[in-house]
């Protein structure tokens, strides 16, 4: 996956869920994403929209955010067939409910010659919080990284050094969230973004390396920063379900 699908359903239902947007808009903007939304679980198979509509009636309270990669669980605490299904996509999205939790790891859904759309498989996730910064020590973090990553890639002579653009990217915060989040958002969507355009073509093994640790280092505050952005309208960092 491209992490952009589980960040879009947690800022969108947290909004819905605050009294912010409808539920018709929440799931109308996942689906703008990425395409009709199902959610397999040990019951069957429904739709997104009758999957939030009955964590609901259970009490859903938020959405948590995971962003992880091998090494760097971001946003998991278990249990570990959840966190491999995670880390394997990329991304999860945790429903928060009383005294548990449910994760849902995203996949695509591709049936017949036209239909393309986003598969959600829904485990049981553990209720514990995950270690996840503030939105003000993420926001330090990702602009020290970027500054150290800046003077890294600038001290490499080769061709094309330095960030690729950072248009694009876009906004995946959903209304009600507040000021600083939308900015931190925005900013660590769009270096998302340009990571993954980073090319290393035509760097000596040396320069390679330099050019890899830098953008290793922003890489793991742009997941964090996007993180604590998409936990700031429930505060849900700190909250147990």
């Amino acid at each position: 996956m491209d992490s952009s699908v589980a960040p879009t359903l947690v800022a969108w239902t947290n909004s819905w869920l605050a009294g912010q947007v409808s539920l018709d808009d929440a799931v109308d903007r996942v689906e703008r994403v990425a395409g009709p939304q199902v959610v397999a679980a040990e019951s069957g198979e429904t739709t997104l929209r009758a999957f939030l509509i009955d964590r609901r009636s259970d009490g859903l309270c938020g959405f948590r955010l995971a962003l992880p990669v091998p090494g760097d669980p971001l946003g998991l605490t278990g249990p570990p067939a959840f966190n491999g299904a995670a880390i394997e996509a990329g991304e999860a999205a945790i429903a928060v409910l009383p005294g548990r939790c449910v994760g849902l790891v995203p996949a695509q859904d591709r049936r017949g010659s036209s239909y393309s759309g986003i598969r959600w498989t829904a485990e049981d996730a553990s209720p514990a919080m995950p270690d996840v910064p503030s939105l003000a020590e993420a926001e330090r973090a990702l602009t020290g990284a970027m500054l150290a990553a800046t003077d890294a890639l600038s001290a490499v002579d080769g061709p094309a050094q330095g960030f690729p653009s950072l248009r694009g990217g876009e906004e995946e915060l959903a209304p009600g969230y507040p000021g600083r989040a939308h900015r931190v958002g925005a900013l660590a969507a769009r270096l998302a973004a340009a990571l993954r355009l980073a090319d290393g073509r035509g760097l000596t093994s040396g320069q390679v390396a330099v050019r890899h640790e830098a953008l290793r280092d922003l890489d793991r505050a742009v997941r964090r920063a996007r993180v604590a952005a998409h936990h700031a309208l429930a505060d849900l960092g700190q909250t147990q379900p």
